[in-house]
């Protein structure tokens, strides 16, 4: 028998879950829901000809972008530094379709050849195998591989390479087939979920509460109650809608300096993972927000619809997005004020709508900002240009003051009489905001404002004292201090 060389040594490398951490049909398909939504219900029929013609229909509509997708760089590395360096040839052999394995294939530079599904044969298990024996015979190639459809080709293999699988596979691979190189998965921590459910944000369903406070009602138990399942209810409807807008915003995470650390764009977490739990935390939350009320699952399902199209769509027209990040936040007091049947006051709506205008506008320059240091002329995914940053600034600042002004307008009011004993004593709150708001934008205009203001408010040392003193002087008005 023939003795193969270096020269004529061949490592075949499997692409999704192994080269890349991602599923690039996964991504693609996510691209139609996103951009082609009506397509989307064509892929039942388009699977009818078949997984391969399947993959080809998809891919003749999307445009993945290779250059952003995770990568397995330690096992690039290895191919390159000991594979190549050793004189092996390198194949991609996977079942991704042709035109996104040889896209992939030319941005890394490192494939010798490119085996992959031709919208009529699917190039995975068996039919992997038989087009790796047919080039290059029974047992005249390695494969590296993750998944049990790879067991197949590993029984044909002359050695095989196990990258991020399980410990089940690694063991199935091991009884078909020599393991050389075990390159072993990277399992998704808790920081991972937490990031992934965005549990801090879960802090902005706070406002729910608000309409109790402003009614002086807190003390009502029954009323308290209720507010507690409408926060878990709004809680998960958050987490549902913030998974979501990650999938459909994976390559705009990824080109962003810290947003490409998110669990989705970095694949610590796989996509199916979040395409499977937002809409089961939907439906978890529908079913809280029914037991709380009809009102209430109402303006839920208003805020669901609007934050779906916000992710879609709206987020990315410029000014359009802040407006509704603004009503997105006022809806939480509505609906708080829908499960408990109390009125809202024309101030506290007024208040709301301008100062979350503002943190809206915050969160924009801070990312226009980023970008700036980044060398980038655009924000991607966004409306805005880089030289747009001044004018949200100021949009932000005005937003805030007329907040502030909104405030002292109310404490002139006739009704603030009725509900504070002493409401002279809830001046004290204007200046307080007045520096708040100054604070922020201050903060923001020397690049120190985190992407998202409530995150940067809640950490803030002094957006903490703001807090309590103007929860202080709320009290003291109430009580009295005689």
């Amino acid at each position: 028998m023939e003795t193969r060389t270096n020269k004529d040594a061949v490592i075949a490398v499997d692409l999704d879950g192994t080269l890349t951490l991602t599923d690039t049909l996964h991504e693609s398909a996510l691209l139609l829901l996103r951009d082609r939504p009506v397509n989307v219900l064509a892929l039942p029929f388009w699977l009818l000809g078949g997984k391969a013609a399947l993959k080809a229909k998809v891919a003749d509509r999307v445009d993945l972008d290779v250059a952003t997708l995770p990568y397995n760089s330690v096992l690039i590395e290895w191919l390159k530094k000991k594979e190549q360096a050793a004189g092996k040839r390198i194949v991609l052999c996977t079942a991704t379709d042709i035109r996104v394995a040889q896209a992939i294939a030319d941005h890394l530079g490192l494939f010798d050849e490119v085996l992959a599904s031709d919208g009529t044969t699917n190039n995975a298990g068996i039919n992997k195998r038989a087009a790796l024996e047919a080039k290059y015979g029974v047992k005249g190639y390695d494969y590296a591989g993750n998944s049990s459809a790879d067991i197949a080709v590993w029984a044909g293999a002359r050695q095989a390479i196990v990258v991020n699988a399980s410990e089940a596979i690694t063991k199935q691979a091991a009884q078909v087939a020599t393991v050389s190189k075990i390159f072993p998965p990277q399992a998704a921590t808790l920081p991972h979920w937490l990031k992934m459910l965005r549990v801090h944000q879960w802090l902005k369903n706070l406002l729910l509460f608000v309409p109790l406070l402003a009614a002086h009602q807190i003390g009502d138990v029954q009323s308290l109650s209720t507010l507690i399942l409408a926060f878990v209810s709004f809680s998960l409807c958050a987490s549902a809608v913030y998974m979501a807008n990650d999938l459909l915003d994976l390559e705009s995470d990824r080109k962003h300096p810290r947003n490409r650390h998110r669990p989705f764009a970095a694949a610590a977490v796989p996509i199916k993972t979040g395409v499977i739990l937002a809409p089961l935390f939907a439906i978890a939350s529908l079913v809280l927000g029914l037991a709380v009320g009809a009102a209430f699952t109402a303006w839920l399902v208003v805020y669901f619809l609007l934050t779906c199209a916000y992710s879609l769509w709206l987020k990315r027209l410029a000014l359009i997005d802040c407006v509704t990040l603004a009503v997105l936040y006022t809806l939480r007091i509505i609906a708080g004020a829908a499960a408990v049947a109390i009125t809202l006051s024309f101030w506290l709506l007024a208040f709301s709508v301008f100062i979350f205008l503002s943190l809206a506008f915050v969160k924009r320059y801070a990312e226009l900002q980023v970008q700036a240091q980044a060398g980038n002329s655009h924000a991607h995914g966004r409306g805005y240009a880089v030289t747009d940053a001044p004018l949200v600034q100021t949009l932000g600042i005005t937003a805030g003051y007329a907040a502030v002004l909104v405030l002292a307008l109310y404490l002139h009011g006739e009704t603030v009489v009725t509900l504070y004993a002493q409401p002279e004593l809830i001046w004290f709150a204007v200046p307080l905001m007045l520096f708040w708001v100054s604070w922020v934008w201050m903060k923001a205009h020397r690049g120190e404002m985190h992407d998202d203001p409530i995150v940067f408010a809640i950490k803030d040392k002094a957006s903490l004292a703001v807090a309590v003193l103007t929860a202080v002087s709320f009290l003291l008005a109430t009580k009295g201090v005689g």
